[in-house]
């Protein structure tokens, strides 16, 4: 379809999107669904026309178009246009593209996984230029989400957000009829969510993996049995999307071997970059993220797969019984919440870190309501999360009298189930991690003390004392006794 093909009534989308991939063309038939009319294009413009034939009854909200310019004349001025192409380069290319053919008032928006500091540049260069304004969004939920629901974190200027807001809250999640979508701040700021959204979703699959890894290695438990625990911890405080899955995964068999699934899988994970984009912003931030960084090093760990089997060759493998150490089903639940709430507490430390740094709002209870829904990390306790975090945004989240009650009630679990893994070789670096981050937080007085000490012995760095106000005290070695 040419622009000459396109009807007046065409020409009336109250929006566009740029980019049908999976997620791209889901999302464009959620925002017809809704009721929006909207042009769309791919730069392969067969695919476009083939979308828009498969789209049934939801073809006449959809414009597709050619060439780039029929698409952006379709869109109602002020024009606002969704990319959903791959984050980098595609994206500056994109913009460069379209800049000559929008005004100033017109909306580029960002809603792939992109890096937030790209955000922040390209907000900057749209602010001080003469082109279309700029924003990026945070959208999580996957392919479903995107088709049903998705979970929208939006970042940019105020009037960008107040201008296309009704649309991404109507195609948005639901959560007891609050729209899972928020304006967060400006620039990067719905990315940067997004990104430790996503690093605390590895978090939280590390630590499943790990407790599937006891049962499976440590217990002997079949896949099937697996399965059927973590279906009854999803009918508890663990109820989430990721629990409810690792049932299924768990209980599902291959249609072609008729053998569990999971033992068909080869053990190597994947990564996208936004769990070690999570990982090296704690760092730069100096804000600790130990349980996600534990879990992107485990994915790390997990490519080395010949280096792995080389170790089992030079040092054997783990016990395949936990001899004398029972681990029952209310112990891994136990663990996994302490887990769950330290990796919690980690990732919305770092939010509010970035938000200083930045100046950015960053309403933390809004993101914990708008990630109980649509979100793949969505789960029962972010009800709780968005309370305790608006009583006080600045906490520390284990600190909550709720979740300080929880850990309280879990925190040995968690120590017994790590010590068991820990005596008998098995690998359970998330939980270890999340563990050891408690112990530190819980210490009034810690070893920093002796680092201080060497860095002043060899360096002269200075340090404070305990029984003086300020610093740049050194020890008697600067002084050669």
């Amino acid at each position: 379809m040419s622009s000459s093909d396109i009807s007046p009534a065409q020409s009336a989308a109250q929006i566009g999107l740029i980019g049908l991939g999976t997620m791209g063309r889901n999302l464009m038939l959620n925002i017809a669904e809704k009721g929006f009319p909207i042009a769309v294009f791919n730069r392969t413009s067969e695919r476009t026309e083939a979308f828009h034939e498969e789209a049934g009854e939801l073809a006449k909200n959809i414009v597709p178009a050619l060439d780039l310019k029929s698409f952006v004349e379709a869109i109602k001025p002020p024009r606002a246009i969704i990319l959903m192409v791959p984050a980098g380069e595609a994206v500056d290319a994109q913009i460069a593209a379209l800049k000559p053919l929008l005004s100033r008032d017109d909306l580029i928006i960002d809603a792939g996984n992109a890096n937030y500091h790209d955000t922040n540049r390209r907000a900057e260069e749209a602010e001080g230029g003469d082109g279309p304004r700029f924003m990026g969004i945070g959208v999580s939920g996957g392919e479903e989400g995107a088709r049903n629901g998705p979970s929208i974190m939006g970042g940019g200027a105020q009037d960008a957000w107040d201008q296309v807001g009704h649309i991404l809250e109507a195609i948005s999640a639901k959560y007891e009829g609050e729209a899972c979508a928020a304006f967060l701040g400006t620039a990067g700021a719905g990315h940067l969510v997004k990104t430790v959204h996503n690093g605390i979703e590895y978090a939280d699959m590390q630590m499943i993996a790990e407790v599937y890894g006891v049962m499976r290695d440590g217990l002997g438990s079949s896949a099937a049995e697996i399965g059927d625990v973590f279906a009854k911890l999803n009918e508890g405080i663990l109820q989430s999307y990721l629990i409810e899955i690792s049932a299924k995964v768990a209980g599902t068999n291959d249609s072609e071997t008729g053998k569990p699934m999971l033992d068909i899988i080869l053990d190597t994970a994947g990564q996208k970059g936004t769990g070690r984009w999570t990982a090296i912003e704690a760092l730069m931030l100096g804000t600790p993220a130990s349980t996600i960084e534990a879990a992107v090093a485990s994915r790390n760990m997990s490519a080395r797969l010949d280096e792995r089997k080389q170790g089992q060759e030079v040092f054997g493998a783990a016990p395949q019984k936990l001899g004398g150490h029972p681990v029952t089903p209310e112990m891994i639940e136990a663990a996994l919440v302490a887990g769950k709430i330290i990796c919690y507490a980690q990732g919305f430390g770092l939010i509010l870190e970035a938000a200083k740094q930045y100046g950015w709002s960053m309403p933390l209870p809004e993101i914990a309501r708008i990630w109980r829904n649509g979100c793949i990390i969505r789960s029962a306790m972010l009800n709780d999360m968005a309370t305790a975090l608006g009583e006080d945004p600045n906490r520390n989240l284990m600190f909550a009298p709720f979740f300080a009650e929880k850990l309280k009630e879990t925190h040995q679990a968690l120590r017994e189930l790590v010590s068991i893994a820990v005596l008998n070789g098995l690998p359970v670096p998330a939980l270890s991690a999340a563990l050891s981050y408690f112990d530190v937080m819980r210490t009034g007085r810690s070893t920093a003390n002796m680092l201080q000490g060497l860095r002043d012995f060899f360096g002269a760095h200075g340090f404070e004392r305990t029984d003086k106000d300020g610093s740049g005290f050194h020890g008697p070695w600067a002084l050669g006794n």
